[in-house]
């Protein structure tokens, strides 16, 4: 039968005191190693310390590791949405510029067409309204606004005065 540690023949006897102190060394220091392997089994407290400082070592890699994720997917966002905002933005500023454009245009054409009515009604009023009313016409359509505030007014003054006549 061979010895466990050693892989050596079990010595069953010692053939003198120098080769028993050396036989009592060495099974010494293999008891003595036995003994620590058997302790540090046994140390329930140790091992689970050790066991946590690992688990804490590797959270804290993750933790830094998630973080530098963390930061890089929030510049990549920052990145697209500012990019975004700026077709966005580039997009805007096309179409305000084409509706001003289409709104200046409509307004050049709008002017125009009051200009050739306005000459029209000048042109007929001319022709249609009798010498002594003429003046007051021409001011009128030149000047529409104050006729139309006037004439309003005189509508509602028929309108009271027929809806609650004097008794």
């Amino acid at each position: 039968m061979t010895d466990r540690t050693s892989g050596e023949p079990p010595v069953t006897g010692a053939k003198g005191p120098d080769q028993l102190r050396r036989q009592i060394e060495r099974t010494r220091s293999e008891l003595g190693d036995t003994v620590e392997e058997l302790a540090g089994k046994m140390d329930v407290k140790g091992r689970a310390r050790a066991r946590a400082a690992d688990l804490r070592d590797k959270a804290g890699a993750m933790t830094v590791q998630l973080r530098s994720s963390a930061a890089q997917a929030g510049h990549t966002v920052h990145d697209r949405a500012m990019q975004a905002g700026h077709k966005v933005q580039d997009t805007a500023a096309k179409t305000g510029h084409q509706v001003q454009d289409r709104t200046q245009r409509a307004g050049h054409v709008t002017q125009d067409r009051a200009s050739q009515t306005s000459a029209a009604l000048e042109r007929k009023a001319q022709h249609s309204v009798p010498a002594p009313a003429r003046p007051l016409v021409m001011a009128a359509l030149r000047h529409p606004r104050p006729v139309l505030i006037v004439g309003a007014a005189v509508a509602a003054v028929v309108v009271v005065s027929w809806r609650y006549p004097k008794k």
